[in-house]
């Protein structure tokens, strides 16, 4: 079968011939039809991750951790959790770990759209509890998961959204996704916590979800700083979940004491959490109401794909 190859860490996968998977006890053999090319993959088989050597533990290897594929029956499924050295970009793939996808939806966007999806939805359920009404800040909306973001939160119930980003063209499509206000991050830092204390308003940001965190992070903790002596009159949920923009945020006490500013990580989210919200998500994508730009590459273009840089905003996905 033809996959995507690498015989080191950090090499750029060629498309090669490989041989087939042969099924152990308890594994089926399927057709992949959809896999996700995100920097998950490019980190872990680069020799970045703290899973890498768990991951090819010995070389050459296929490259991936999860996709979509067809069964002997004809019915899709998403799997994941691949036994070295065979990774998911290929023809074909042997599973154990799986679970069925509902009819009538499109393999790519099977693929693509509930891992970002469950990105947002899950802190934004269970972590921030978010309450009808609210109103959410996404930092960093203008990438895949963020513009996704958007999308849950308003599915969810937030009664206002506002977005940021740096790319001006995404910037102007936020709104096209629900968002009701953007703020851009190419700005003076003045005029950035400017934007960010007009756009919290009377009431202020009830539920952060932060995508970048870094300096962008840092200015709009300022503006949570209270303006006389109070006590707290709301929960701010700030939960940072990527860091494009920096690992580190300078965060003083200040930002901490009275503000009502609660900063933390995905907490406990059960297995449970995780089957209702996959349900979920599969409920809003067949009434279409999640949105998603996905461009479908082939897989014997796989380290064209590799390389490429300019997709903000934009999930490539690779089809065999």
């Amino acid at each position: 079968m033809k996959a995507a190859v690498i015989n080191n860490f950090g090499e750029t996968p060629r498309y090669a011939d490989f041989a087939d998977p042969i099924p152990a006890d308890g594994e089926m053999l399927v057709d992949v039809k959809a896999l996700v090319l995100e920097n998950f993959e490019k980190g872990v088989a680069g020799g970045e991750h703290y899973s890498s050597k768990n991951m090819y533990p010995q070389f050459p290897a296929i490259i991936g951790h999860r996709g979509v594929g067809m069964t002997p029956d004809g019915k899709l499924i998403g799997f994941g959790i691949m036994r070295p050295p065979y990774g998911s970009f290929a023809e074909k793939a042997v599973v154990k770990n799986f679970v069925q996808i509902p009819d009538g939806i499109d393999a790519a966007v099977a693929a693509a759209v509930p891992p970002s999806a469950l990105t947002s939805y899950l802190p934004l359920k269970h972590t921030a509890k978010i309450e009808k009404g609210e109103t959410v800040l996404i930092n960093g909306a203008t990438g895949v998961s963020g513009r996704m973001a958007i999308q849950v939160a308003k599915l969810l119930g937030a009664g206002r959204v506002i977005g940021t980003g740096r790319n001006e063209r995404s910037l102007k499509l936020l709104e096209s996704l629900g968002a009701d206000a953007v703020i851009d991050l190419k700005q003076s830092d003045e005029a950035l916590l400017e934007n960010f204390e007009r756009e919290k308003g009377e009431n202020g940001y009830d539920i952060v979800i932060d995508f970048i965190w870094g300096h962008p992070a840092e200015i709009l903790l300022k503006c949570f700083i209270p303006k006389d002596m109070r006590l707290p009159s709301k929960r701010i949920r700030y939960i940072p979940i990527g860091a494009k923009a920096g690992a580190g945020a300078y965060v003083t006490g200040e930002m901490l004491r009275t503000s009502g500013l609660e900063l933390s990580g995905m907490g406990k989210v059960t297995p449970e959490d995780i089957s209702a919200g996959s349900s979920q998500v599969w409920e809003w994508i067949k009434e279409n109401k999640l949105h998603m730009d996905i461009e479908k590459v082939p897989l014997a273009d796989i380290e064209k794909a590799w390389l490429r840089n300019d997709l903000e905003g934009k999930r490539l996905v690779i089809i065999p």
